[in-house]
């Protein structure tokens, strides 16, 4: 064996080593031990970042560091757009910046301080990068070290009850991407959503209870509850909206729900929804807002409301062109008010939308500047929860697919 055979077993060797370390270490214990197989492997110091519960902070695993903000940094930069970032420091030191990815969603960034980078090293740091997005995944379903971190203030019950419920944020392969976000973050209660995605199939729900507090959030989680157990079986759109009306009306008979239920088939583009009491999906194609081309007729919500309706559910379908997104939301984001007592209104929250997707950046990019245009405009105030989920479509086929994240 000669000398770069032997450093490459070496390699090899610390990397299995992590692995194994990293099943029974403790969340909080993986900057030592990632720092650790580092230093074996000529790499240097590395941070772990992960983002915060909105998204606007990249907050350190390590205790003592600053937080990053996303939008203003190099590690932001390397989040937003899921590449990797490389600068110079004044001390002659390179700062690499790797982005830290779940499948489809964004987890945080890696940093990695070296006085020296070439292509082993990089591949090593890769590697490093996909180890740590493993464990954490692995982790954060039984561990509350890392929601910690993730928060910047204490979590009203409802939400941290609604919460507990919610799949991943961004989920997708190469031909889809659905990826959602909720406002306001520590307060939500009665909104949520759901996705999932198999073989051929994308499924994505977004759901809104009446009201906003505790009953609200138990409302949805029997709701999302009904629908996950539906799509487990092999039902249908009509089947799962059936499965939910059945649900509330024996469990919550003096509550509703409005939501919009949809399938995305991977292979044709076929968008199937079904839409009850909720306002209607949002087509954007080439940057614009398609107006009105998914608005259908109004059917009854879920639950108390359903059971005096003689109209049967619809189902309803079009065919998605290449890079189509849609947009599902809840009212609360067009009637957030503004400081003048008016509600913020499908007029602005379609020039945002636009703004917002019109830079062909990632989908999950586009809806987290979304919520933060709306979040941060001067005048506006969220008075009910305000949910978005954003579908994007690319064929088989097709070029460009869609990035993770």
């Amino acid at each position: 064996m000669n000398l770069r055979d032997a450093q490459a077993a070496g390699g090899e060797r610390f990397l299995e080593d992590l692995l194994a370390q990293t099943h029974t270490a403790t969340p909080m214990d993986l900057p030592v031990l990632v720092n650790r197989c580092a230093e074996a492997l000529g790499l240097g110091e590395i941070v772990i970042y992960l983002t915060d519960l909105q998204q606007r902070r990249l907050v350190a695993l390590t205790e003592g560091l600053p937080t990053l903000d996303i939008d203003a940094s190099a590690a932001g930069w390397c989040y937003r757009t899921v590449s990797l970032r490389m600068e110079d420091t004044d001390t002659g030191v390179l700062c690499l910046w790797l982005p830290v990815v779940d499948g489809a969603e964004r987890l945080g960034v890696l940093g990695v301080r070296t006085r020296a980078m070439d292509a082993v090293r990089l591949r090593r740091c890769r590697m490093l990068t996909d180890i740590v997005a493993m464990a954490i995944t692995s982790k954060r379903a039984y561990s509350d070290s890392f929601a910690r971190r993730a928060r910047v203030e204490r979590m009203q019950l409802p939400a941290e009850m609604l919460r507990a419920f919610l799949p991943p944020r961004t989920i997708g392969n190469a031909h889809v991407v659905s990826t959602a976000v909720l406002e306001p973050a520590y307060e939500i209660g009665g909104d949520a959503f759901d996705h999932s995605l198999s073989q051929s199939t994308l499924h994505a729900v977004i759901l809104d209870a009446m009201g906003h507090d505790l009953a609200s959030g138990l409302t949805t989680s029997v709701a999302l509850a009904a629908c996950r157990n539906a799509r487990r079986a092999g039902l249908g759109l009509l089947d799962l909206v059936e499965t939910i009306d059945q649900a509330l009306a024996q469990w919550l008979p003096d509550k509703y729900c409005t939501g919009v239920m949809t399938e995305v088939d991977l292979a044709t583009g076929l968008f199937r929804w079904t839409n009850c009491g909720h306002p209607p999906p949002v087509l954007i194609r080439e940057g614009r807002v398609m107006h009105r081309a998914l608005e259908r007729t109004a059917q009854p919500p879920m639950g108390l409301p359903a059971r005096f309706s003689e109209d049967p559910r619809a189902v309803h379908e079009v065919n998605l062109k290449p890079g189509d997104r849609v947009l599902l939301y809840t009212d609360g984001v067009t009637e957030a008010r503004t400081a003048g007592g008016g509600e913020y209104g499908m007029d602005r929250f379609t020039d945002s939308i636009i703004l917002a997707t019109a830079a062909g950046e990632l989908a999950a990019e586009s809806l987290r500047r979304l919520i933060h245009a709306i979040l941060d405009s001067g005048d506006s105030d969220l008075r009910d929860d305000a949910t978005m989920l954003l579908i994007e479509w690319w064929p088989p086929t097709g070029e460009p697919t869609p990035r993770r994240g």
